[in-house]
């Protein structure tokens, strides 16, 4: 297989120095997308000429990427490497946030098996393809099997891109890539533990939606774009504040979201945590301090009826309080930026956040 040549760096589009950081964030993120096309279009013209069978495999993890999606960690790893000074032009830190894509890729198609979820971004997801197909070729084994066996397949074939895209990322950005991977793979695992007991624990609700999610969509890639242009000790901090608070926000959004959301908006089913016993952080409210919910709920999550809880969780005002919290996080990781970082870039975080946090879907 081949794999793109990456120069230190391009020559930039236009002069950075009359630039908005919104307009520079936006140039390096259109690179972004460049590259993860170029980097699929390779892979898809090199198993044309060895296998075309391979080709579906190499398509599950390119649906999943054209599919569209926030974009959320590139934006992060980009608009943290251009305001502690990073060049512009870098290809390095392009390919380090294309890397952030495609990990988030493996997570999603991973998560989509992990909770029997039949909808990603208002298509099936890919083990639901790859079991309808098992069915309609006739072929042997049980379909639904083979269909999950491909979408994990697809999430490994997703990490090992996204490493072959950090093969010029330098030593000190690459140890928060390690610490990134870990920590989403652990996270992942106390989530289902996590389920299996179903025991509101409010503190160990908060932990997980902050490792499982919040760390590696926010905070550690910031610490890859800081890194990347230099790794100022001034900002490294203040980063991490943001990181961490904005982090635990995005994750809460994403519980009231399921819970409240709605299928045709978000594309994905709704009240999917309801049904895989997720102790996310409402959950957690609920079933502690509200004797309503328990008694509704009992030990029987997946068979409480949805309607029902719903409008319980309105009625107990927990959604208020997942509510709150969202917004005392999202407090705090402005003020951390906002002693920080110039007028400019400080206001840019601030709308990002405001964006992750205050999402729809």
């Amino acid at each position: 297989m081949t794999s793109t040549d990456a120069a230190t760096t391009v020559a930039p589009t236009a002069d950075a120095s009359q630039a908005t950081p919104r307009e520079l964030r936006d140039r390096m993120l259109a690179r972004v997308e460049e590259r993860l096309a170029a980097l699929l279009a390779e892979e898809r013209a090199y198993w044309t000429g060895q296998n075309p069978d391979a080709l579906e495999l190499v398509d599950c993890v390119g649906t999943m990427v054209e599919s569209g999606g926030k974009r959320l960690r590139p934006a992060f790893c980009i608009a943290a490497y251009l305001a502690a000074g990073g060049d512009p032009a870098s290809q390095v830190a392009v390919d380090a946030a294309a890397a952030l894509e495609l990990m988030h890729t493996s997570a999603l198609l991973h998560d989509d098996v992990l909770d029997e979820s039949e909808l990603r971004r208002n298509e099936p997801t890919a083990h639901v393809r790859h079991a309808t197909l098992h069915g309609e070729r006739d072929w042997h084994g049980d379909p639904r099997h083979y269909g999950q066996s491909v979408a994990m397949l697809a999430g490994n074939l997703a990490i090992v891109y996204a490493e072959r895209l950090l093969a010029d990322c330098p030593p000190a950005a690459r140890k928060v890539w390690g610490e990134l991977s870990t920590e989403l793979m652990v996270g992942q695992f106390l989530d289902v533990r996590a389920a299996a007991r179903f025991q509101p624990d409010i503190p160990l609700a908060r932990w997980i939606a902050l490792f499982k999610s919040g760390r590696y969509t926010v905070y550690r890639p910031l610490s890859v774009g800081a890194m990347l242009a230099g790794g100022s000790p001034a900002l490294l901090a203040p980063f991490e504040e943001y990181g961490l608070a904005l982090g635990e926000a995005f994750q809460l959004r994403d519980d009231l979201l399921d819970a409240f959301g709605e299928t045709d908006v978000t594309g994905k089913p709704a009240r999917l945590d309801f049904k895989q016993h997720k102790m996310t952080l409402l959950m957690s409210f609920a079933l502690q301090d509200e004797p309503e919910v328990k008694a509704l709920v009992g030990d029987d999550l997946p068979n409480t009826d949805p309607d029902a809880l719903h409008a319980l969780l309105l009625k107990t005002g927990i959604k208020d309080r997942v509510e709150a919290v969202i917004e005392e996080r999202l407090k705090v990781a402005n003020e951390a930026v906002s002693a920080a970082l110039p007028d400019a870039w400080a206001t840019e975080l601030h709308a990002m956040a405001h964006a992750a946090a205050y999402r729809v879907k």
